[in-house]
């Protein structure tokens, strides 16, 4: 037979629901107790069971996470935070692919429904309204991470992209750029592409510089089509100085192209991404960027979601702060 919390409460001499507290990290015990109860479960090789515990608070102990793209490094960093703020809570995380265009969204929230998690964690994508209607069926809460709505009880977290991109032109300006491309992300895009391309726009005009449509490129954010834009900006503007991607992704690829054309970042030409992914302190020259605290971003969401699940609470949306940091590819031109 397999040992039950009952059992280990007998051999620990503690009652059922301190058990259960020290199981689940509740606190309202001694550190002698919580040793006690660790060293009885270690003792007795007891596993609690997930079903059972299921019935009885009518919880899977299971978030599901929807993401666009599981293997992009911006997805790696946020769900580090995810789970690590999970996983200290004793929750599981299932994570959704739902693809670029969001083409798997709702079949995945119907998954997640059938599953019964008790709460979802959506990145990085617009909540249209089919998708917020079955969310409201499914009566379980839910936090916007990287996007945001106007759809009531549905909390965000995320930066002032808006704030961010302006910032980015701001220090490129001061550096001494008059000349700055902009490799935008998807055309369209109301959460990440058009506040960032606002920004840069009203950035430019607030130093009296004119802004350039042929200076404008778009990407989706990812490696390939920031190598795309940078060899447009090289062919349809090659008097360009300096070039703000809004991915760090995106500038990467930006940096590999100018590379192969024989130019040196950043004595030929300047790039500055936008997330402070691991991967931007990892490329040579090490990248300038933006950085977006998405280890944190993604703990402050889960934090908030767990809050939202265990007390019935709407959460509040946060802004989180950004940054610049500087690096190795701009260059000040005196």
């Amino acid at each position: 037979m397999n040992p039950t919390i009952k059992d280990v409460a007998q051999k620990a001499n503690v009652s059922i629901a301190t058990v259960s507290r020290v199981l689940h990290n509740l606190g309202g015990y001694s550190d002698k107790t919580k040793q006690k109860v660790d060293q009885t479960i270690k003792e007795l090789k007891y596993q609690p069971n997930a079903i059972a515990r299921g019935l009885i608070n009518k919880r899977t102990q299971t978030i599901g996470v929807l993401f666009p793209d599981v293997s992009s490094a911006f997805s790696s960093d946020l769900l580090h935070g995810i789970d690590e703020f999970l996983h200290n809570h004793n929750y599981s995380v299932m994570v959704c692919n739902t693809d670029q265009d969001g083409k798997r969204t709702l079949k995945y929230l119907q998954l997640l429904r059938e599953k019964q998690v008790d709460g979802i964690l959506f990145s990085s994508e617009v909540l249209k309204k089919e998708y917020y209607d079955l969310l409201e069926d499914m009566r379980v809460p839910v936090v916007l991470i990287s996007s945001q709505t106007d759809f009531p009880n549905v909390p965000y977290v995320k930066i002032d992209d808006f704030q961010a991109a302006y910032d980015a032109v701001d220090y490129l300006v001061a550096k001494g750029h008059r000349r700055i491309a902009m490799i935008s992300g998807t055309k369209g895009d109301p959460i990440a592409g058009t506040p960032r391309i606002e920004g840069y726009r009203k950035a430019l005009e607030a130093h009296g510089i004119a802004f350039n449509s042929r200076y404008l490129f778009y990407g989706d954010f990812m490696y390939e089509s920031g190598s795309r834009a940078m060899k447009s900006i090289l062919q349809k503007a090659p008097e360009v100085t300096a070039v703000f991607a809004a991915s760090d992704e995106m500038a990467i690829g930006a940096l590999s192209t100018a590379a192969q054309h024989g130019l040196n970042v950043p004595e030929d030409i300047s790039i500055m991404g936008y997330d402070d992914l691991r991967l931007a302190r990892m490329v040579n020259p090490p990248l300038t960027t933006v950085r977006q605290p998405l280890h944190d971003i993604g703990m402050i969401a889960s934090g908030k979601l767990i809050d939202m699940i265990e007390s019935g609470e709407i959460a509040q949306s946060q802004i989180c702060a950004h940054s610049i940091v500087e690096r190795q590819t701009v260059r000040t031109i005196t």
